[in-house]
């Protein structure tokens, strides 16, 4: 046993040292994943063996929130929709939130370029150290997790005034801060409405401090070679208050509900809102 550990030590280790995340293997040519990558029996996670449910005709709520700042009754209506959303899914889809598709479609493609980069240009944001705010790396658990996901991150914790642009990567700085300036007014919408549909004044949740602090987290999914072996996440929920979701048009996102797992298609322009456990914490 002690043997394998020390290889696995040292497989982990090699891969950590490159600097390049998963795509750097891809960009190497490998045609077969390395050990510490394959998921086997031991890691299976909750829920992996429920159903597929495959009915167009059922997935999360796609709420619309035009005019719900000049309509009180439209509001009223909205206000109902995320109550019930909230209720029976944990998730729900917004449009027509206030950040235009365009915009979404450059931070998806800012995000890309910064991974397709050379790897040289990434290595400086590589690291596995939490307090950072602005980070690169592959599986930030690397040398904990019992088998790693085949996806690359860029994290960064922006607040409601950035000042600092130079920290963020070259590639998608300029439409990161558009972003990032864009979502917190939206974000603060949100955040109303559910306090809203909870019964309680607009503010209550930014006053309790859930709106302090906002975490962009950027994943990379480079094509596996032996997509059958590994994972790019595994089954989980969110820890914070809400996580706000861009899709690509690629798709994959899963929501379990019902005892069975639903595909969550990409619409152009939504974002996909879910409930995490601090909000949960938060209104009990």
């Amino acid at each position: 046993m002690g043997s394998i550990t020390c290889d696995r030590v040292s497989e982990l280790k090699a891969f950590d040292d490159t600097k390049a995340g998963v795509k750097g293997l891809v960009d190497a040519g490998i045609t077969t994943i390395p050990q510490i990558f394959i998921q086997d029996h031991h890691t299976k996670y909750k829920f992996d063996d429920k159903p597929i449910c495959r009915d167009p005709k059922i997935s999360i709520p796609i709420i619309n929130l035009q005019r719900i700042h000049k309509d009180s009754s439209l509001r009223s209506q909205v206000i109902d929709q995320i109550r019930s959303a909230c209720e029976e899914w944990g998730f729900f889809q917004v449009i027509n939130h206030g950040i235009p598709t365009s915009i979404l479609d450059q931070a998806v493609d800012g995000i890309r370029r910064f991974f397709e980069q050379d790897v040289e240009v990434k290595q400086k944001y590589y690291s596995r150290d939490y307090s950072k705010k602005i980070k690169y790396c592959s599986n930030l658990n690397l040398y904990s997790a019992p088998t790693l996901f085949w996806k690359d991150t860029l994290s960064c914790v922006m607040g409601r005034d950035f000042s600092n642009p130079e920290d963020l990567p070259e590639a998608c700085r300029e439409i990161m801060i558009t972003y990032n300036n864009l979502m917190w007014k939206t974000g603060d919408t949100l955040f109303e409405l559910l306090s809203e549909a909870l019964g309680l004044d607009p503010n209550y949740l930014k006053d309790i401090g859930c709106v302090e602090e906002m975490t962009i987290g950027n994943s990379y999914y480079p094509e596996c070679p032996q997509p059958e072996l590994s994972i790019g996440i595994a089954t989980h929920s969110d820890p914070g208050f809400v996580t706000v979701l861009i899709q690509d048009q690629i798709g994959g996102l899963q929501v379990f509900h019902e005892d069975q797992w639903f595909d969550i298609a990409p619409v152009p322009g939504a974002l996909v809102v879910n409930l995490g456990y601090m909000m949960q914490a938060s209104v009990c």
